[in-house]
């Protein structure tokens, strides 16, 4: 995870979870004078929007005060949804046997995306079964990781 990406998530982790969510995971993704703050939210039964506004009021009230981000910015705030975005080693070993589809900084077998079921996490190394080969990955080469749905 990004510098500014882990250093607003450790500011924004007890706001969010004293309303009794989890922070799933943040996404900031610069586009010069469009620039977007994904906070994503999650609980134990669902997340609803009136969950997302109460969680934005609580969330955009912390940025105003500490005002990490000197750009302006739009701040979103939703569930990770049935595609959720992984950020973590604990959150892509919850997926162990699932399929997820991976954006890397650095290429894996020659690309940078893969696709493919994760057999296992192994401290900040994921092991996944793509295109019938076992590859591993470093958690901090995955520039964006998410589930791939199922229906």
């Amino acid at each position: 995870m990004a510098t500014l990406e882990f250093r607003l998530a450790e500011m924004l982790k007890v706001p969010v979870e004293a309303l009794g969510f989890q922070l799933w995971g943040i996404e900031y993704v610069q586009a010069g004078k469009h620039s977007t703050l994904r906070v994503f939210i999650d609980g134990e039964n669902g997340i609803n929007i009136e969950d997302c506004a109460s969680a934005s009021r609580q969330v955009s009230a912390v940025l105003d005060v500490e005002d990490p981000i000197s750009t302006e910015y739009t701040l979103e705030v939703s569930s990770p949804g049935v595609d959720r975005p992984l950020f973590t080693a604990e959150q892509y070993a919850g997926y162990v046997g699932e399929d997820v589809k991976l954006q890397l900084t650095m290429p894996v077998d020659g690309s940078r995306n893969l696709k493919g079921a994760i057999t296992k996490v192994d401290g900040q190394m994921l092991s996944l079964k793509a295109n019938g080969k076992e590859l591993v990955v470093a958690l901090d080469n995955i520039r964006k990781g998410n589930l791939i749905a199922k229906f």
